[in-house]
């Protein structure tokens, strides 16, 4: 396996549940940890967590809707590191709905946050991750593998998440960079509370999948050695509730 210490990493969403546990962990693995997302209170709360396990991470508070916060976030890594060795793309905005009634607001938020907003950082970042050969993952979901009733809005980002992922990968393997796509099935996150609140389900956080599962897979992903590429991973609850 290879050695995450000194790594500079950007986790995008890491101010709670699957983004603010993958980001303690390559914190855990001795990686430098730039944590962007919008609630920089949160941020600073994820600082305090990593320095007490003896990592290091920085707070890049960001908006993924603004054009200006993601290039501020581009600028601040290449100012102070130089170089990415690896990209996780997580977090975003989820929202549900039948395609009938459903909001044309909530579905552009969705691109902006969920698409756009990650696209842009690629693009910005990718010339810092190629030069190190790094690797990039996406934190996609289950539904970027399958649409099911009331999700469609949030499915196509989900979908088009993948599209962006499985493209880049084809255009920068050859650099010796790596694209790891991630599908989890529901995880007791924050997000997931709220969306079994508004179905009108009983949240038993217990029988879902932990952050701490995908932040697991993801490290033990990025550790591999260079022999290997590990392109989807789909990971679900053990127990099926729902």
């Amino acid at each position: 396996m290879e050695s995450l210490k000194d790594c500079v990493t950007v986790v995008t969403g890491a101010s709670s549940g699957i983004g603010r546990a993958i980001a303690l962990a390559l914190a855990a693995q001795g990686a430098a940890v730039c944590l962007v997302a919008r609630r920089q209170a949160e941020l600073e709360e994820v600082v305090r967590q990593a320095c007490a396990i003896g990592g290091r991470s920085y707070v890049c508070p960001t908006d993924m809707t603004r054009d200006e916060d993601i290039a501020a976030v581009a600028e601040y890594v290449n100012q102070n590191f130089g170089r990415a060795d690896a990209l996780v793309l997580c977090g975003g905005a989820i929202f549900h709905g039948p395609l009938e009634t459903a909001s044309l607001e909530e579905f552009d938020l969705m691109y902006r946050a969920n698409i756009r907003g990650h696209y842009a950082l690629i693009q910005r970042l990718l010339p810092l991750v190629r030069k190190q050969r790094g690797q990039f993952v996406f934190i996609n979901s289950s539904a970027g593998l399958r649409s099911a009733a009331t999700v469609g809005q949030f499915s196509a980002t989900q979908h088009a998440f993948r599209s962006i992922a499985d493209a880049l990968r084809e255009e920068v393997n050859a650099d010796g960079v790596r694209v790891l796509s991630v599908y989890p099935g529901r995880t007791a996150t924050p997000r997931m509370e709220a969306v079994f609140a508004k179905e009108g389900r009983p949240y038993r956080p217990e029988l879902l999948m932990q952050p701490e599962d995908i932040a697991g897979m993801v490290v033990h992903a990025l550790a591999l050695p260079r022999t290997a590429e590990v392109t989807d991973i789909s990971m679900r609850p053990m127990h099926k509730s729902y």
